[in-house]
């Protein structure tokens, strides 16, 4: 599967969005070349349930209406259902998939194994287009990666990731790049996900590296540099291992800047 990508600056900026937030993908059905594409809208008020944003996604695959809709709102739960930036949502939202059949292959009307192909594509194009909206939060300096490991189910995972993940206290504290391990644990603890602290380690990572800052419910000692050098880059991960299971899920969000409460002190609609 090829895609293609752009993160070129917004030529024409779209109220806070800063950057143009576009992705195709190249596949094959049936023998055939297929294309699929989107293009997203969203900087702030965005959190689950998509919060203020648009998407718009087109294929030229063959593929019957009810499968379409599946693949949508199945994929949707797992990419911008999965990102947050401030935890406002708002009226205002939208995303749609057009597929017009003109690729010519063999129409999709059941769980096969062209329909897996297809939902991968979108699930590809979808997960780009929310991490680029998760990075282009109001204001923010950095995209926060929210990853929860060994957890008996996914649902627990997710609900664990995406706490963290709209805390407010850890956006603030990866702002100030401290690696505060405990407002990761909070933030867990109020999830309302049952889940056994005494197991919990968490790291965290960037390309400048991993530090593990707390083993069994227990904080490290560790390298207070090391920490502040692995959490300088605009991209930063936070793997939480729960040791109960083995699933898994990811979620993203951004830290919470001055920019932030600028952009929307002196926002007048």
């Amino acid at each position: 599967m090829l895609g293609y990508d752009s993160t070129d600056s917004a030529k024409a900026i779209m109220t806070t969005d800063t950057r143009v937030k576009e992705y195709a993908v190249e596949f094959e059905l049936d023998g055939k070349t297929v294309y699929l594409g989107g293009i997203a809208k969203g900087s702030g008020m965005i959190h689950p349930n998509m919060g203020t944003m648009l998407c718009f996604l087109t294929s030229d695959a063959k593929i019957a209406s009810p499968m379409l809709d599946k693949a949508l709102h199945d994929v949707v739960k797992k990419t911008f259902n999965r990102i947050s930036v401030d935890g406002d949502t708002s009226t205002n939202d939208m995303c749609i998939v057009l597929a017009n059949g003109m690729a010519g292959n063999a129409e999709i009307t059941e769980e096969n194994e062209d329909y897996a192909i297809f939902k991968q594509a979108l699930f590809d194009v979808m997960q780009k287009l929310a991490i680029a909206i998760a990075k282009d939060g109001e204001g923010a300096s950095r995209l926060i990666t929210v990853e929860v490991r060994t957890a008996k189910t996914e649902e627990q995972a997710e609900t664990l990731a995406r706490s963290v993940a709209c805390s407010s206290l850890l956006k603030a504290a990866m702002f100030g790049k401290d690696a505060n391990w405990g407002r990761v644990i909070c933030a867990m603890g109020y999830s309302k996900a049952q889940f056994d602290p005494s197991l919990v380690s968490i790291s965290f990572a960037s390309k400048n590296g991993e530090i593990l800052v707390c083993e069994n419910g227990k904080g490290l000692d560790f390298d207070e540099d090391k920490a502040l050098h692995i959490l300088e880059p605009d991209e930063i991960v936070i793997l939480i291992d729960l040791h109960e299971g083995k699933e898994s899920a990811t979620c993203w969000g951004c830290d919470l800047t001055y920019e932030y409460v600028h952009i929307n002190g002196d926002y007048r609609s």
